[in-house]
């Protein structure tokens, strides 16, 4: 019943927001799960377990498997400036916000979760802005193919990270843990993007069976990844990318999915932040939080420009693609939670003391900067705030 009044109002609360302040549906999704947080909601809990968990993960499979689809290869053989960008704006974040937080004197062992949580940009947040302010341009296809390389980069670093906490092998080991969670992951991925395009050959890309199909096939791999040690938002991610390669022709279902997308986005977005707005707020780590914030906005700029030259970009289309890829979301919790998990002591507190306030603040105010940079490129349809 919780559940349900609470999305109700969530539901409300995105529609008018949309209507009176031109801002996109999933800035009121957000402020009214923050409210029931901070209001001590106990329908969700820290760190994620169960049912909750698992719906949240499959929120995000669900929004990666799409993006993984608009990932052109392609496109980086023709423009490899592009991939040069993705991999400065993630690398640049995670060693200046690991920078930051060490001058800050704190200590490695949670600076580094934070550093890794850090690269991911929210491709979830980003689709929903493009959705509700009709985008599209040059900007808008290059921010969601770099905010989901980002993710790409964080959840395989980030699970492999968790899955060696504890572990003495060094190098080694770090890089064993990768190659489970990358080659589990890829298994899983084939699988999903095999079996749709054998279904793709008997059932019509515009039918609604086809995108059940699609969601259940989606569901299973969430559950079968997390099962076998991979990562379920990343098997959807490689496996969106690998069956646009074997079936390149336009994807209709997106748009057969309708309100069942829809209901798990807003469900994802309500989750997230009534979990990170359980946080310990104190100005200690307010300060944190924002040096994270702030050097994080700085590096993932940074990262953008260094590879802007040749990538066919503009210089003001490269200032509004850095501010397009600011908010962090639900993948960001996930990295957070797995380390969280794998750590529950001193260590597992001070990292969620700090991860939770950062990623509601650039749940809401990415969204919204992201809506400003999009509007300022000249390719929203809808007028900005």
């Amino acid at each position: 019943v919780q559940w349900s009044l609470l999305l109700a109002v969530a539901a409300v609360a995105g529609s008018l927001c949309q209507r009176f302040t031109g801002l996109p549906k999933v800035v009121g999704y957000s402020l009214v799960g923050a409210m029931a947080g901070f209001a001590g909601f106990s329908g969700a809990v820290w760190p994620l377990q169960g049912i909750g968990l698992f719906l949240l993960e499959l929120g995000v499979a669900v929004v990666l498997f799409e993006t993984g689809g608009r990932v052109p290869l392609r496109w980086f053989r023709h423009n490899p400036m592009v991939l040069v960008q993705s991999l400065a704006e993630s690398a640049l974040a995670y060693f200046a916000v690991h920078a930051v937080l060490a001058w800050l004197d704190t200590p490695a062992r949670v600076a580094g979760p934070l550093a890794l949580m850090a690269m991911a940009a929210s491709p979830a947040v980003l689709t929903r802005v493009v959705a509700d302010t009709r985008a599209a341009g040059p900007v808008t296809e290059r921010a969601i193919v770099l905010t989901t390389l980002s993710t790409l980069y964080a959840l395989t670093l980030g699970t492999a990270g968790a899955a060696g906490v504890g572990s003495d092998g060094g190098w080694l080991a770090g890089l064993g843990a990768v190659a489970r969670v990358l080659g589990m992951s890829i298994v899983v991925a084939v699988a999903l993007a095999l079996l749709l395009r054998v279904a793709l050959r008997y059932m019509s890309p515009t039918s609604e069976n086809t995108a059940l199909l699609l969601l259940a096939l989606i569901a299973a791999a969430t559950a079968m990844a997390a099962g076998l040690g991979g990562s379920a938002p990343l098997a959807a991610l490689l496996g969106g990318m690998l069956l646009k390669q074997i079936h390149p022709g336009p994807w209709s279902w997106p748009r057969q999915l309708g309100t069942a997308s829809t209901l798990l986005t807003m469900l994802m977005f309500v989750l997230v932040s009534t979990v990170a707005a359980q946080g310990h707020w104190s100005a200690p780590v307010a300060g944190l939080a924002l040096a994270l914030i702030v050097a994080r906005l700085v590096a993932k700029a940074a990262g953008v420009a260094l590879g802007n030259a040749g990538s066919g970009a503009s210089w003001r289309q490269a200032l509004w693609l850095g501010c397009a890829m600011t908010p962090m979301s639900a993948v960001a919790l996930l990295v957070a939670s797995q380390f969280v998990v794998d750590e529950p002591t001193i260590v597992g507190e001070q990292i969620a003391s700090v991860a939770l306030p950062a990623i509601l603040l650039m749940e809401v105010l990415g969204a919204v900067l992201a809506t400003l940079a999009l509007h300022r490129a000249g390719e929203t349809r809808k007028s900005a705030p």
